[in-house]
């Protein structure tokens, strides 16, 4: 019997509960090229040839100096370390659980009860039951989450209904940034690989407080099926783990990655990350959990934004114009006015200026003395109405996050620039744009980064690259007289332009801020400020810039999607001249795997008007 043998080369029994560590060690055979082994060791095919190199960059992850890049001799290193005798907390048993767990089971090895009072004491005060992935969705004004953030909460048994899980722990992994470091730097970091990547333990009120109360992000709560002993094995890697670096990247090796690993460990065989490629975006990552069959069940936790706007948008708009005037201080809260509206009129009235200037002080950082007395009185007055209840929150969106389209994107397309006859074709990898299908994604939100755009014009059988998109970015965001936010835009890559004489291409930098408004429930105006600049050697001083503006109206439904307007910049440097154009795009949504769309622009530049039209498919994969 293969345990027999084994226990007799490895082990030499003196006493019950006790052995001697023996010179031979059980034979390992392939078991350092299993999945779950890998997984363990975060190990990587290495893209040339048949090796694997690990993505941990913490040299205290290993036990042979050539455990990096050798899954073999980190086996083998690990496996007589476990089997020394003693314990404590420096023991290979203590410091690597999981594998030791792992190994155990896979060699038929007796399961030792090691003193690990570190780890004992860790995993006790977590009293872990259940665990939930948690989504976070997208923040376009932070670079570190424009794609959503995604971390784990570890829930402890649900002995009632009072068990609070705002005192639950979470599992996260995000760069470990400089506090001081800009928002650009942050970017540039996070893209190359400047930042370590800790995993760190934090209280879920704490999260709660950073991306609901303060970053105005809706939550997802997806509880996972796994079983006790998954949940334990997941913990025992999480310790593993544990400030332990692992170089950040944003697009694949960040905080949805990370986690995609520790549910492989959990439950071998889900194979997560053989889904990721070539970026790893969290919503695209809490897909696959969900196709893989891990979600049992599924939670929506409003931010206090949404709350608000869900409590302000219930009113009439004169009684959204009166409540707004008595958060401001320019109507009391018993004024003539408020007490001549109905009971059930004056309680919404009361209740939607209180959230407001409760939001307000705690996210916006309302001053105190105006906003304690005013809260104070809306009370006063609030609990002089009897037989009223509070409103509900808000409803659960009918189209979850992770239930929009796909992020990648491919299009064909056919059209004609002025006389030239074209055919294009557009990879974007992701993530989305105003005229996809909006279910799912935030309204008014753009995010693309490397969309490429080729061209063949028919007329002389050319191949052009018409654009290369490094990032794009749109924020549009409704302004009204309870919030104004500001809409920005800002991009940079290469792009075809006219001069006087040719169309050349050209690395260029783009942005923009102003307001946009709502229009009705589907539709907003926007008005933003521009400014371009293109560097080429084929510009007159080898650079050009040029102040401009883009006016428009953007329709976002389930069916189709509009977007025209006005845009105009004026070239300043190499060239001094007016660019005007008029557009219009729209897109006709076949559920989330395919869209129809056109575009139709009329330009006139250095004096010549041109027009542009495109016909063609996206298709989202």
């Amino acid at each position: 019997m293969r345990t027999s043998l084994q226990f007799a080369l490895a082990l030499l029994w003196l006493a019950p509960g006790t052995y001697a560590y023996a010179t031979s060690l059980p034979d390992t055979g392939e078991l350092h090229q299993h999945p779950a082994w890998l997984t363990l060791g975060h190990y990587q095919p290495d893209r040339f040839g048949d090796g694997h190199t690990s993505q941990a960059d913490d040299d205290s992850f290993f036990l042979s100096d050539n455990g990096k890049t050798s899954p073999r001799a980190e086996l083998e290193a690990t496996l007589k370390a476990i089997m020394e005798p003693g314990g404590g907390d420096d023991h290979a048993r203590c410091r690597f659980p999981a594998r030791d767990r792992w190994l155990r089971q896979q060699l038929d090895l007796p399961q030792e009860n090691a003193d690990c009072p570190a780890y004992e004491e860790w995993a006790e005060e977590l009293n872990t039951e259940t665990v939930t992935l948690v989504f976070a969705a997208s923040y376009l004004n932070s670079p570190s989450s424009m794609f959503g953030h995604t971390f784990l909460r570890l829930d402890p048994p649900q002995e009632d209904e009072e068990t609070n899980l705002l005192l639950a722990n979470t599992i996260s992994y995000a760069a470990d940034a400089a506090a001081h470091d800009s928002e650009i730097l942050f970017a540039y970091k996070g893209i190359f690989g400047g930042y370590p990547g800790i995993t760190s333990i934090q209280p879920y009120y704490e999260k709660i407080r950073l991306y609901s109360d303060i970053e105005h992000r809706d939550l997802w709560e997806y509880q996972l099926n796994l079983n006790q002993a998954e949940v334990d094995m997941m913990l025992a890697h999480t310790w593993e783990i544990r400030d332990r670096n692992f170089d950040y990247y944003f697009f694949d090796e960040n905080c949805a990655y990370r986690l995609l690993a520790l549910i492989d460990v959990a439950r071998p065989g889900t194979d997560l990350l053989d889904e990721v490629s070539t970026h790893a975006i969290p919503s695209d990552t809490v897909r696959w959990v969900v196709d893989r069959g891990l979600v049992e069940e599924v939670y929506y936790r409003p931010s206090a934004a949404t709350s608000v706007s869900h409590s302000i948008d219930s009113l009439p708009a004169d009684q959204q114009t009166l409540a707004a005037a008595i958060a401001n201080g320019y109507v009391d809260a018993d004024a003539q006015e408020v007490r001549d509206l109905s009971d059930r009129e004056r309680a919404r009235v009361l209740d939607a200026t209180y959230d407001y200037v409760r939001y307000q002080s705690e996210a916006d950082g309302w001053p105190r003395e105006h906003a304690a007395p005013l809260s104070h009185d809306l009370l006063r007055e609030r609990s002089r109405i009897r037989g009223v209840a509070a409103r509900s929150g808000p409803p659960e969106p009918a189209i979850r996050d992770d239930e929009g389209h796909d992020t990648f994107r491919a299009s064909l397309s056919g059209g004609q620039l002025g006389d030239r006859n074209f055919t294009e074709l557009t990879l974007r990898p992701a993530y989305h744009d105003v005229l996809d299908p909006p279910a799912g994604y935030r309204g008014g939100a753009q995010l693309q980064f490397l969309r490429l755009d080729a061209r063949f014009y028919t007329d002389n059988d050319e191949l052009q690259i018409e654009q290369l998109t490094g990032v794009e970015i749109r924020s549009l965001s409704p302004r009204n007289q309870f919030f104004s936010p500001l809409s920005w835009q800002v991009g940079f890559g290469g792009r075809r332009t006219d001069t006087e004489t040719n169309r050349v291409f050209t690395p260029y930098l783009e942005g923009g801020a102003g307001g946009s408004w709502q229009l009705g429930k589907t539709t907003q105006a926007f008005a933003i400020a521009t400014a371009d600049l293109e560097i080429d050697d084929d510009l007159r001083r080898g650079y050009d810039a040029a102040p401009g503006a883009d006016l428009g109206i953007l329709h976002q439904n389930n069916r189709f999607s509009l977007l025209g307007g006005v845009k105009t910049k004026a070239w300043i440097i190499s060239s001094q001249h007016r660019q005007d154009q008029a557009y219009l795009e729209g897109n006709w949504h076949f559920g989330r795997e395919f869209s129809l769309f056109g575009k139709f622009s009329r330009e006139d530049h250095y004096d010549r008007y041109r027009s542009t039209w495109q016909l063609g498919l996206h298709a989202y994969f």
